[in-house]
């Protein structure tokens, strides 16, 4: 019986252990700043299309064009 209690507090001590070393791998951090961290979360998110694409400021920004250019043909037109 007693065989079976040491056993048991041998594989509580070395669970402790690899909970100790987990611990402290928890503390360590990749990023040296929170603005590091903020920057690769955003990169991250940005790869994941999160934000959504790009393509609707490209086809606002070639709508404003075609304006613009639209605009300007009526204005020498006129003048």
């Amino acid at each position: 019986m007693s065989r079976l209690a040491n056993s048991g507090h041998a594989d509580a001590v070395l669970a402790l252990e690899a909970y100790v070393e987990h611990a402290g791998a928890a503390l360590a951090c990749a990023y040296s700043s929170s603005a590091e961290f903020d920057a690769a979360l955003i990169a991250e998110r940005r790869a994941a299309g999160v934000y959504g694409p790009r393509r609707h400021r490209k086809r606002k920004l070639a709508t404003a064009a075609g304006v613009a250019a639209g605009l300007a043909v009526i204005i020498f037109l006129i003048v």
